[in-house]
């Protein structure tokens, strides 16, 4: 018998672990796979330990993506059966999907449901000390304390009030600069040349708006993880804001509808702009505060709000919540709606809004939930505020709740 057949008869993970790449490719040559010798234990050095990880979907996938449909099914099934094998405190899943998309171990220890973002992928439960389960392809630590770091929130919550501030500031920048209405009339625009303005859409879209806030508050005060929730929401909120000052400012466009009685306004000195601004932050730039602002048409920063918002919520709480979740969405696009019948913003306003809020969140929690920043170099270059806030959050924040406040001592004699 082979030194490959001695170490597989050792039971746990540290056994197929401790493999080096040469036994890796005596156990692929008893298994029949010779021809992906090279390619595997060679060219992409895989020792045990990438063995104990590997997944059909990697076999599939690029680096590897072997050309025969047989050979990837084959070699998939004698990799299950080493996982299995050398996974005795395990139970796996009965749910091996062929893709790839939800690769499942049962651990004793680690029981329970975890899900990634927005439902693209799913991890049953993870896979006890050093053995690590993949999904969609993607790396997955095994679920940790998560801790809180209180600092960091609050270091994102400056960040986000310093880039409102910025807004304010630049939205009364752009309220100078606003194109006059008789040289430059509306920019013609399908949805707004085809639906009549509602006057009370507007007031509508921010009542859409504070009730998604109200829930979101609620889902925050309830989340186990609410620390690392807030500095997310902190962090994407501030960075889309920053964004709408550099477009709003560059480019101004003109009103989008007569009824508004928009006019480049001169606040003279310094001082008149800074309280103009000051304005405009503490009372955040909503009609239903008695703010009327021109000018910051591209983009709208309602719709990111909106949609920001319904994204967290919908993220952030269990997948069965169908109601709440439906709701959210109703609430988002309801809001858009209300904001083009109020003819207060473009259409294209709303629409590059919506993308770019919708995108970057998915970018940010698709890095998060695999820990990409720890793989790229690039990933921490571009994103180093992203890497600053996340290197201590080991993959996706699962959704767990907990009453925030500690019980009364009248309460815990009566309860226990």
């Amino acid at each position: 018998m082979s030194q490959t057949f001695a170490y597989a008869g050792m039971l746990g993970c540290s056994g197929v672990q401790a493999w080096s790449s040469k036994q890796v490719a005596d156990w692929l040559r008893e298994q029949g796979f010779s021809a992906y010798v090279d390619l595997l234990c060679t060219q992409h050095r895989v020792d045990g330990t990438s063995l104990l990880c590997l997944t059909e979907h990697d076999l599939r996938s690029p680096p590897l993506q072997l050309p025969l449909l047989g050979d990837i099914k084959r070699l998939a099934l004698a990799l299950r059966k080493l996982q299995r094998q050398h996974s005795p405190s395990h139970t796996p899943s009965t749910d091996f999907r062929a893709n790839g998309s939800k690769y499942c171990y049962r651990n004793d220890r680690f029981g329970g449901d975890y899900r990634q973002c927005n439902g693209v992928a799913t991890v049953t439960a993870v896979m006890e000390q050093h053995c690590h389960g993949y999904s969609n392809g993607k790396y997955k630590h095994r679920w940790s304390q998560l801790e809180p770091e209180g600092w960091k929130t609050i270091l994102s919550l400056v960040y986000v009030t310093l880039v409102f501030g910025i807004t304010s500031f630049v939205m009364v920048l752009v309220h100078e600069r606003v194109p006059d209405m008789h040289t430059y009339p509306p920019l013609p625009d399908i949805f707004l040349d085809s639906v009549p303005r509602i006057p009370w859409a507007f007031v509508m879209a921010e009542a859409c708006g504070l009730a998604l806030g109200y829930i979101l508050l609620l889902v925050l005060l309830l989340h186990k993880h609410r620390s690392i929730l807030f500095r997310r929401l902190c962090s994407l909120m501030g960075s889309v804001f920053l964004l709408r000052c550099v477009t709003m400012f560059v480019t101004s466009l003109s009103v989008p509808g007569n009824h508004l009685q928009c006019s480049g306004k001169m606040y003279g000195d310094i001082w008149s702009k800074l309280l103009r601004a000051l304005e405009i932050w503490v009372r955040m730039g909503m009609s239903m505060t008695g703010m009327h602002t021109c000018g910051d048409y591209m983009f709208s920063g309602h719709t990111v709000v909106l949609t920001m918002l319904n994204f967290f919520i919908t993220e952030y709480t269990p997948r069965k919540w169908h109601i709440l979740h439906t709701l959210s969405w109703v609430l988002n696009l309801f809001g858009i709606f209300f904001i083009l019948a109020a003819h207060e913003h473009y259409s294209i306003d709303v629409f590059i809004a919506f993308y770019i809020t919708t995108r970057l969140f998915l970018y940010y929690h698709t890095l998060a939930n695999t820990h990409a920043y720890q793989h790229s170099r690039r990933a921490r270059i571009w994103f180093p505020m992203f890497s600053f806030f996340e290197c201590n959050v080991s993959g996706p924040v699962p959704s767990e709740y907990c009453w925030p406040f500690s019980r009364p001592a009248f309460m815990k004699t009566l309860i226990g």
